[in-house]
């Protein structure tokens, strides 16, 4: 009873270290947010002594930080968009071995290379390929690059679930009369969708906080991501406006909040609803 008792008090007291040392950063960012400026540019306590919402105010109407959102929502959903689409299909594919000669090892090998080679070595064949296309400094460049990024990481991360389904379940629907797509979107996409919430979550934030590419594709503001919005702020006449770059970090932590929150459910619900009756 003794045991048991400290067991529990010490991963009581594992949790709040561990919740402490995960919040305390996300807390510090909120009360720089909410300082004056004097009171950043003195000694800060762990407590904030003053209160403001200028530096929100500030980066929304002066550096026009509402469009770098705009633009990091749309590049994220749309290159979030056709990496599950062709991420999916491809993992499925190559889960299943779904084609006659026995390329499947090579195919893997190929994935795993792009995944694991740094970005920046796709930067100059890509900027070269962008240049001659034209696009340059627009958002199509930054949703390919994300959409390279995120792909070979869906492939891997889902070609495990593909392949523990039970084959029995395609086999049988097949032999009512599914076709191949029906099979593919309505038995076997619900049966993984707890997967496929977490490649979502994961790959919705490497697309939300990259910055490699905005920096080398993009240089107009119209077209400025968050991550490119803030680095401005912290090198504009070489001075680091604290509060505003807190405000911004704040910002852009709302909508991942809310898609996770909003995944988590569908998460919940696949977890629930993805077993196999008999």
């Amino acid at each position: 009873m003794k045991q048991s008792k400290r067991s529990i008090i010490l991963k009581s007291i594992c949790i709040i270290v561990l919740l402490g040392w995960t919040l305390f950063p996300v807390y510090w960012m909120l009360s720089l947010s909410i300082r004056v400026d004097k009171e950043l540019i003195s000694s800060l306590s762990l407590i904030p002594q003053s209160f403001t919402i200028d530096h929100f105010i500030s980066i929304f109407v002066k550096n026009n930080f509402a469009v770098a959102v705009m633009n990091s929502l749309q590049i994220t959903l749309i290159s979030l968009a056709f990496s599950l689409f062709f991420g999916l299909a491809c993992a499925y594919i190559l889960a299943r071995a779904r084609f006659r000669y026995k390329l499947k090892g090579a195919m893997l090998f190929w994935v795993l290379l792009v995944r694991i080679i740094p970005p920046i070595a796709f930067a100059l064949p890509l900027y070269i390929m962008m240049n001659n296309l034209g696009i340059l400094n627009t958002k199509i460049p930054l949703i390919l690059s994300h959409i390279l990024i995120n792909i070979p990481f869906i492939i891997w991360f889902m070609i495990s679930f593909f392949a523990s389904l039970p084959e029995e379940i395609e086999e049988s629907a097949e032999i009512d009369g599914a076709t191949e797509f029906q099979l593919f979107m309505r038995i076997v996409l619900p049966l993984v969708l707890p997967g496929i919430t977490a490649v979502a979550i994961l790959s919705f934030m490497t697309s939300w906080n990259e910055y490699l590419y905005g920096v080398i594709f993009v240089q107009s503001p119209s077209n400025f991501t968050i991550p490119l919005s803030l680095a401005t702020l912290n090198s504009e006449q070489e001075l680091a406006q604290w509060g505003s770059i807190a405000a911004g970090g704040i910002v852009s932590l709302v909508p991942i909040a809310i898609f996770v929150i909003f995944a988590q459910n569908f998460l919940i619900q696949g977890l629930s609803s993805g077993a196999v009756k008999e």
